[in-house]
């Protein structure tokens, strides 16, 4: 077979497009492989969000170019395709830069890779049009091998697009318009999903509570009432979303939290800045104390919940009485885990043009200041949970013997050690200590002896390769 290394950047929905591009190139024969060296085709599913993101494909495909001019002199033809948000932000510009680009194709048109795939075989390829037809319908179902293969978790996208054109937000130009897939797509997709043993479905989406898809009775069905129809599939056991905006977190979704089971006590509910004069210069149309007290509605409905939000430093304009706002929410609200970044200009976007851009070692400063305190509460929220039973749903197996990991209803990651359980099983698990980025544990009901794997007794012992479970 012919060999495809496909490589994704950024957010979650790239890791689900990154799969669903390589589900259509498996139906034309292509073989996914874990490295570059050898492909027939090697592809990039890119990131705009921010400049370093950007900077980071152009250094990747130069590496890329070197791989296609040693494999040439071998006799091998590759290609490289770049896709994703960075195609489609600059397009042509990507194969001025770098002319051993073979192909550029904008996220809401990968669903055409074979015919642009043949059509770059006879000239270098640019598609970067935002098409009125429903990508997901054209997109080949994923085999159940490969679903299986990528675990028992798994990304549904049910809404792409943004309409709330946030100033430093370049995803309404790169996405478009908000679009919601039509329920019965959405069903049929986790069906399959939950047929090939995955457990655990994240809706993801740009806005993804803005979801309004049409059910079965051919009306708009909201998030909420979806998450109640996709509850009712058989071995779907947790629910989570993401990305969501505060302006479209209704009644209906914070009571799915209270009333479904299966939807996990944990909420990623971004806010940006902890000042009101910064909110409205991003164009969030929500104040500070609007976030205060929705996020106060949601806890009353579950008290148990974990919250994770994003902030951005250094936004222009940004006083130091404006991030010392951001401080006070982060302490006031003790988000579970939170993104933070430096604010960073996005070609097209209304930020980019203000003037009063804040120093880069202000914002540096800004920054090391709200990880802080970030850190602070994640780890407390971490360590509450020493003493704490919680069940677990084992992933993967660990990097030490009889290790497996997984993770907790709050996202958090778990390491117990086992002869009994493999991966899919769920574990009442009694939390014994929390790592910097894990947490480690024994079954409920087995004897409290210590651990003879290193790696659990020693507080030191670190596990990088863990870090991204906890995110």
């Amino acid at each position: 077979m012919k060999k495809v290394h496909i490589k994704s950047f950024g957010c979650q929905m790239n890791v689900y497009d990154g799969q669903r591009m390589a589900d259509i190139l498996g139906e034309q024969g292509f073989e996914e492989t874990p490295t570059p060296e050898g492909a027939d085709l090697i592809l990039l599913n890119t990131c705009h969000i921010r400049d370093r993101a950007v900077q980071k494909v152009y250094t990747e495909l130069g590496k890329l170019r070197d791989i296609k001019t040693a494999q040439k002199a071998q006799g091998q033809d590759t290609r490289i395709v770049v896709a994703g948000c960075v195609a489609q932000a600059e397009g042509a510009e990507i194969q001025r830069r770098q002319p051993a680009v073979d192909l550029v194709v904008g996220p809401q048109a990968y669903h055409r890779l074979p015919e642009l795939l043949e059509q770059a075989q006879r000239r270098r390829t640019v598609d970067t049009d935002l098409p009125i037809d429903d990508k997901f319908g054209h997109l080949p179902a994923p085999k159940p091998a490969a679903i299986r293969a990528r675990g028992i978790s798994a990304f549904v996208t049910v809404q792409e697009g943004c309409d709330k054109f946030c100033a430093f937000c370049v995803v309404p130009y790169t996405r478009g318009a908000e679009f919601s897939r039509p329920v019965a797509q959405i069903m049929a997709e986790i069906e399959r999903l939950a047929a090939s043993g995955v457990q655990d479905v994240t809706l993801i989406g740009q806005n993804v509570n803005a979801y309004h898809g049409e059910g079965s009775d051919g009306r708009a069905w909201g998030l909420a009432r979806s998450m109640h129809r996709v509850a009712e599939v058989q071995g779907i056991h947790r629910i989570r979303y993401s990305t969501s905006h505060p302006n479209d977190m209704d009644d209906d979704l914070i009571a799915a939290h209270r009333d479904l089971p299966q939807v996990m006590p944990f909420l990623h509910l971004p806010v940006q800045a902890g000042s009101d004069r910064i909110l409205s210069a991003m164009n969030r149309k929500h104040t500070a104390d609007e976030y205060r007290r929705l996020i106060e509605r949601v806890r009353q409905a579950r008290p148990d919940i974990a919250l994770s939000s994003d902030f951005i430093v250094g936004f222009p304009g940004e006083s130091d009485a404006d991030f010392e706002e951001t401080i006070r929410l982060v302490d006031e609200i003790g988000f579970a885990s939170s993104y933070s970044f430096k604010y960073s200009p996005r070609p097209g976007t209304p930020a980019a043009d203000l003037r009063e851009q804040v120093p880069l070692g202000v914002m540096d400063e800004r920054l090391q200041r709200l990880q802080a305190r970030i850190e602070h509460h994640r780890q407390a929220f971490n360590h509450a949970m020493v003493g704490r039973t919680v069940e677990v749903l084992l992933e993967r197996a660990g990097r030490h013997p009889r290790q497996l990991a997984g993770k907790t209803p709050y996202l958090q990651a778990v390491q117990i050690e086992t002869e009994t359980n493999q991966i899919g099983d769920r574990v009442q698990v009694v939390i014994e200590r929390a790592g910097s980025n894990s947490l480690f544990g024994r079954k409920a009901g087995e004897p409290d002896t210590p651990s003879q794997n290193p790696a659990m007794l020693d507080p030191a012992a670190r596990d990088p390769a863990n870090k991204d479970l906890a995110a």
